[in-house]
Formats: C-alpha cells, structure tokens, sequence
C-alpha cells in the first residue's frame, strides 16, 4: 500500500469510526437522559447522527471521497468511480473502522468493550426498510454530485436524519454500520442474526439506485466530483 492509499484508508477508517461512535454514543447518552421516552432518545439519536455526518464529509471526503459506507463504495465502483481493488481497500477500512468506533462508545461511557446486541430487527418491513434508506441515499448522493458537490455533505446528513424517521429500520444505509451495531446491545444495537439481511438489502438498494440513475442522468459519471464519490487519482 503506498503513501496515496495508506491516507485513504485511514481516513475511511477513522470516518467511520467517528460515525458509529456518533451514532452508538449519541444512543447511549440519549437513552440515559430521556427518562425512557423513546421518540426523544430517537430524535436525540437522530440529530447527531447526521450533525457527526455532514462534518466528517467535510473532513476527510477531500481526502478518501468520504464514502464511510461499503454500499457507497460498492455503488461508486460500479460506476468505475474507484476499482475493485481499492473499494476492497475501502470497505476493510469501513468495517474495522465501525468496530472501533463501537468499541470507544462503549469505553467512553464505562460499559463492556464489546457487548453483542440482543436488540430484535427482522421482518420483511424492517429490511424493505432498509432497501428504500440506501436507493434514498444513493439517490441523493448520484444526484448531488453531479448537481453541486460542495452541497452533498449536508444533503446526506439531512437525508439521514430524515430517513430514521419515515423507515421503520431507523435508517441504518450502511453495512459498515449494521456491524458494527450488532456488537452493542445498546439503544442503537442490532441482533447479529438481522445483520445478513440488513446488508443484502442495503447492497440491493445501492444497486439499484445507481442504474436508476444511468438512466435518469446519463454522464453523471463525468460530472460527479470529489467529494463523497472520488473521481480523481481514485484507482
């Protein structure tokens, strides 16, 4: 790995390791203060999951393209934004990166480094759910970048915080995320046994996203910019 890619996958490693925190610590610390009201630790949750996005896409997406998110890369490289190769690259740094994050979550607020999540969600519902967040994220993302890069940042951490609550998974869009989740058996956890179909539906709704919009604006993948899904000195 050279000097080039050895900065990417750190900050694809470190990204995502803020994200889950964001999310795992923010889900922690609202279920403790909301005095057992769900939809105020929910909203709680909400805010700084997209407040924690938008600002580490503005950090590091100059560096790695921001992606933080194994179905971005996954999208990103059927569009020939990156090769296999480094998507690879980028997806381990994801996933571990989410580990961690989990890990420091649980540290920072004096639980067991590791706690596997008995928190159930399955169903057809729940992971239809999941389908919809990530085509709605895709979407997004295809569209912005061609649009106006410098607005995607804010427009995925909108979207996100919009889509914990019209789904009735809360949102994940992120196989890095569900993962990661499935190891704290804290408010934002999931049961290891949903994660499979979580993941499926997520690479599903990225898929389909990115051929809806081969479509919809055909050259996106001459227009898209830096920021989010990298075009520049990316293989």
């Amino acid at each position: 790995m050279n000097d080039s890619s050895a900065r990417k996958f750190a900050a694809e490693f470190l990204g995502t390791l803020f994200l889950v925190a964001a999310v795992v610590g923010s889900g922690i610390m609202a279920e403790r203060l909301s005095g057992g009201n769900s939809a105020l630790a929910l909203l709680a949750n909400t805010i700084a999951t997209g407040a924690a996005l938008a600002a580490l896409i503005l950090t590091f997406g100059p560096i790695s393209g921001g992606h933080f998110n194994p179905a971005v890369t996954f999208a990103d490289a059927l569009e020939d934004g990156v090769s296999w190769a480094r998507a690879a690259q980028y997806m381990s740094a994801q996933i571990l990166g989410g580990t961690a994050g989990a890990c420091i979550a649980h540290l920072m607020f004096g639980l067991p480094i590791v706690s596997i999540s008995h928190h159930v969600r399955s169903g057809p519902a729940q992971v239809f759910s999941e389908f919809v967040a990530t085509f709605g994220l895709l979407c997004v993302i295809w569209g912005c970048s061609r649009a106006c890069a410098s607005t995607v940042p804010f427009a995925v951490g909108s979207y996100i915080v919009a889509a914990y609550w019209f789904t009735a998974s809360t949102s994940f869009a992120n196989p890095a995320v569900a993962i990661a989740r499935s190891m704290s058996n804290t408010f934002s956890g999931i049961r290891p046994a949903d994660v499979p179909y979580f993941v499926f539906a997520q690479f599903g709704g990225a898929a389909a996203a990115t051929i809806l919009f081969r479509w919809l604006a055909p050259g996106i993948e001459a227009n898209a910019k830096e920021v989010v899904l990298p075009r520049v000195h990316s293989a």
